[in-house]
């Protein structure tokens, strides 16, 4: 899975004013990430909306993203939820043919045991015809996956492979790569502590802010992994501002506003989600100009 070290980007998924799915702006947006140096896509995740799209919609995103990329770059899928058994159902029924892997977010709402999301990966596991990367964001689940429970099951599943660690917690992160085995991917879902995870023995990224300046994010990635430290963080202290605005008020709200200014996309988002305030807008347009 060394094609999945680096930096990867949650795409969003741009709508037009009438708020159907801006299929132009989204191809755009995939030959931007592939013109700038970022290593894979993912399609389908929290960044993109997907809690508010129909089942067609999914279809026609990941036929755009498929077509722009032009097997380009790897592509990964985002496929989760909270009930086990229809994740199994779409994990056996669904065309994965042009994924390298399945993003699966842990059950949220439920909030189950550890042993219960044990069991869920497990089933998971034992249904996908690809292989899985675990998506620990314990801040929209409710429930934290912990490293013993990742390192159980990186050692009882080969085809559990990675996971995108987005508790914000770089402790737990630490102890985290220093429990997994060897060769497994240990990716970060926080863009503010990329570089510290990365520096202490973790595989890359998988960000939001790359898609708004993917040049630069990739490279603070590639100095990272390739040890030039002092390198590493001139760029990560140059975006770093844009981290905290791009989330104050949401995502993908933020990085929606930062990619408009770019003439990426539209500020269009579907309830229950609304457009950053004219306050950030301005903010993110003038961190934008200046950089």
């Amino acid at each position: 899975m060394n094609k999945l070290i680096g930096t990867g980007v949650a795409l969003i998924t741009p709508f037009k004013n009438d708020l159907s799915v801006d299929i132009e702006s989204l191809a755009k947006l995939v030959k931007n990430q592939i013109a700038n140096g970022i290593n894979y896509l993912v399609v389908l995740g929290t960044t993109g909306e997907v809690a508010t799209l129909t089942k067609a919609e999914k279809k026609l995103v990941i036929d755009t993203v498929i077509k722009a990329n032009n097997s380009q770059l790897p592509l990964i899928l985002g496929i989760g939820g909270n009930n086990t058994t229809a994740l199994v159902e779409e994990l056996l029924i669904e065309d994965l043919s042009a994924f390298e892997a399945v993003l699966s977010v842990s059950p949220y709402y439920n909030k189950p045991t550890q042993e219960g999301i044990y069991q869920h990966y497990k089933a998971l596991s034992e249904a996908s015809p690809k292989p899985l990367i675990i998506y620990n964001v314990p801040g929209r689940t409710a429930s934290n996956v912990l490293p013993a429970t990742i390192k159980r099951l990186a050692e009882d599943f080969p085809n559990i492979i990675g996971v995108k660690e987005a508790a914000g917690d770089i402790v737990q992160a630490m102890k985290l790569i220093s429990m997994v085995p060897e060769g497994f991917l240990v990716i970060s879902g926080d863009d503010m502590i990329t570089l510290p995870m990365i520096l202490a023995g973790g595989h890359g990224v998988i960000s939001v802010i790359g898609q708004g300046f993917p040049a630069e994010f990739s490279e603070m990635v590639k100095k990272g992994l390739d040890g030039k430290v002092k390198e590493a963080y001139k760029l990560h202290y140059k975006i770093a501002p844009s981290i905290d605005m791009i989330f104050s008020e949401g995502n993908p709200a933020g990085i929606k506003s930062l990619l408009h200014s770019k003439d990426l996309c539209e500020e269009v988002l579907r309830l229950p989600l609304v457009k950053a305030s004219e306050k950030l807008k301005e903010e993110l347009y003038s961190f934008v100009e200046a950089f």
